[in-house]
């Protein structure tokens, strides 16, 4: 037999549009072996997706099809199949675990149907005997109470559930290769180490071959043993895992890793790859990474690369690893990438204090009955204190759900708490009603996390950044508000003609840099970034981070950064503030939090983000059970339930704040000798 399990050869899928031809996938080869994880990582729209929908032979049709290639199973060819043929090998020997459980998974099925439907179809099992082979894969992929899981609905269970639901779906079949299409992407970061590490154990226990799609470098630092790069439909680089971290060779590789902001990165701006994908509509001549790429010379547009070996095994589609090219390359070859120094922000502005929020709470009732009386409250911030200084920034991290947004409307005085202080320059905001309010508005500002649902997609962009203006009558001129919209385009990296086209005509990324234009326009002291680069990939992601940086050095602004992203925090952000349903644990400067991380919470979190170097890794601390209710908190210290330190005196009261320096504090027992 041989070790092949999967071998991808010339594989080509077309979309006919209104805009011509599209080549999502363009002769794309590779192989899979039995027992391998093999990683496709690419950012979005570079074709990792179509590929995987391809090999199952899903392709949206009739506006798409595959038009060449092979794709052997085994040794058998696919595409030789008819669809009744497909459909054993779909969910039987190929099955796939899709980006978002909650559209994946009936939302009018209990779990233990949607499960059992596979079940019943490729293993001919029915009645008791499907029951139980379901209730094993729930137990397998470490649902607690699968008894009560199996007549759930999706509604009922959390993002992690639901996730684990969908791979024990997959697992129903007993598949020899799993695609894994970006499993993690919408989960948190103590939910995505559950979940990498479920796949892990479960592919040693089955012996299954897994293809993981994903554009997160951590991830594929510790799933993969081989690894292709795709860029504009095609792969430009493969091979091991090790060979490919220690020295990517492509080009767009290496501007990758360099974009990815850390601690260490702090004072700089990270590299960014400029201009934008190619559209896949056009006809390529030369290299399709040639236009944004460092290193390109005349040939590279000229002619399109070859596949090359580099010394460490790795195969690379690059004219720089051609030995016959030596003599027309360009002096130096690829770049090395240096950091680009950047004044830290906070070094111009004085570091007087501009919001103080003190104790804050937002209690929304829970009503229930005919009469709709009070039943309960959920808890959703209960008691958070923060101080943000001019041209400062603070970070505020944890899990979904933990209150994080709602403190950012409770600020703004959209959400108006329940108690407490939030005071902006002096101003009791929570005193402020009508007018006054609507005074102070312009002073402080939000970015939302997608910035395509936070426009109006029947206005022009010109229209959406003045609209603001107009709100707040900030410039009564309309020709000195069209020339001030010109000048924010500008400032945020984007053409003055941007302002005549329309939301769905602009990237993503595009897309982020005009709500961050819109916020501007009314001339803001204090940014909210809610999720602000959540959804962008990697190189877009660090456009956005240095816009932020270069924005807050010129203007003075200060941010509020909600984020789950602990890299962006260790890059961007000045001081921390850790969040666990609905309370602040863990409060310090970047250094003290990320370096000395002293809740137990703060450790978790810290532990289970993905990392490209396995010498830092830490390890994985596992917390069990989910995220208790905000509407029933644990007594006591609320993390008391899932965490591995806790003492009797953790479930009785909650505890005071103690100091471990003067930029340093906690909530834990473990610190303040209380406990003794």
């Amino acid at each position: 037999m041989s070790d092949i399990l999967l071998s991808v050869r010339g594989l080509s899928t077309h979309f006919q549009t209104q805009g011509g031809l599209v080549r999502a996938v363009d002769e794309v080869s590779f192989d899979i072996r039995r027992g391998e994880t093999f990683a496709l990582l690419g950012e979005s729209g570079c074709g990792k997706s179509m590929t995987s929908l391809s090999i199952m032979r899903l392709v949206p049709e009739p506006a798409g099809r595959i038009v060449s290639g092979e794709i052997r199973l085994d040794g058998e060819n696919l595409m030789d199949l008819p669809e009744a043929g497909m459909r054993r090998i779909r969910g039987n020997r190929i099955a796939m675990i899709f980006q978002e459980p909650m559209t994946s998974l009936n939302p009018v099925l209990t779990i233990g149907d949607q499960i059992g439907e596979t079940v019943r179809q490729h293993r001919r099992l029915n009645g008791a005997g499907a029951r139980n082979v379901v209730l094993e894969l729930l137990d397998a992929v470490g649902i607690p109470d699968p008894r009560q899981r199996y007549e759930e609905y999706p509604h009922q269970l959390s993002g992690g559930m639901k996730q684990r639901v969908m791979i024990a779906i997959a697992l129903a079949g007993e598949p020899d290769l799993l695609i894994a299409d970006e499993p993690t992407t919408a989960l948190d970061v103590t939910i995505q180490a559950q979940v990498l590490a479920l796949l892990g154990d479960l592919q040693k226990q089955t012996g299954m071959a897994v293809l993981l799609i994903t554009h997160d470098l951590g991830v594929v630092a510790g799933m993969a043993d081989t690894v292709a790069v795709m860029y504009a439909g095609q792969i430009i680089e493969k091979g091991g895992k090790e060979a490919f971290y220690h020295a990517p060779q492509h080009p767009y590789s290496r501007k990758l890793f360099a974009s990815l902001p850390d601690v260490n990165k702090r004072g700089h701006r990270l590299a960014v790859i400029h201009g934008a994908v190619p559209s896949l509509a056009r006809d390529f001549r030369g290299c399709r990474f040639a236009e944004r790429c460092d290193a390109a010379w005349d040939l590279c547009h000229q002619r399109a690369p070859q596949w090359y070996r580099s010394g460490d095994g790795q195969e690379v589609r690059c004219h720089l690893l051609d030995p016959a090219l030596a003599a027309q390359r360009p002096a130096g070859g690829a770049p090395d990438l240096p950091a680009e120094p950047q004044a830290h922000a906070g070094a111009a502005h004085a570091p007087a204090s501009l919001l103080e929020v003190e104790d804050i709470k937002v209690h929304f009732p829970i009503r229930k009955g005919l009469l709709k009386r009070t039943v309960g409250h959920v808890y959703a911030v209960d008691g958070v204190s923060l101080r943000i200084g001019r041209g400062k920034t603070v970070a505020l991290v944890g899990e979904s759900g933990c209150g994080k947004t709602t403190i950012g409307k409770a600020i703004l005085q959209l959400i108006r708490p329940t108690a407490g202080s939030v005071r902006f320059e002096g101003d009791e905001l929570t005193r402020l009603r009508g007018e006054a309010l609507r005074r102070r508005r312009s002073d402080f500002q939000i970015i939302f996390q997608d910035p395509f649902s936070s426009m109006n997609p029947r206005m022009m962009i010109d229209e959406i950044i003045q609209e603001g203006m107009v709100a707040l009558g900030i410039e009564k001129d309309a020709r000195r508000r069209q020339a001030r919209v010109a000048e924010l385009l500008e400032q945020v990296g984007l053409p003055r003609e941007a302002r005549h086209r329309y939301p769905h005509e602009f990237s993503g990324g595009q897309r982020q840099r005009i709500c961050i234009a819109r916020t501007l326009a009314v001339q803001p002291k204090l940014i909210i970034c809610d999720e602000p680069t959540s959804a962008l990939d990697i190189s877009v992601q660090a456009q956005i981070l240095n816009l932020l940086k270069q924005l807050q050095n010129e203007l003075g602004l200060s941010y509020l950064f909600i984020t789950h992203n602990l890299s962006v925090v260790g890059y961007l952000a000045d001081e921390v503030a850790v969040m666990y349903l609905g309370r602040v644990v863990e409060y310090g400067t970047v250094e003290d939090v990320l370096e000395q991380p002293r809740h137990p919470y703060t450790q978790a979190l810290l532990s289970a983000i993905p990392v490209i170097d396995q010498a830092t890794r830490r390890e994985v601390i596992r917390l069990e059970g989910d995220l208790p209710s905000p509407s029933s908190p644990p007594s006591g210290c609320h993390f008391h339930t899932r965490c591995p330190h806790a003492m009797p005196v953790c479930g009785q009261r909650y505890p005071g704040s103690t100091s471990l320096s003067a930029t340093h504090r906690t909530h834990c027992f473990l610190y303040d000798g209380s406990a003794e």
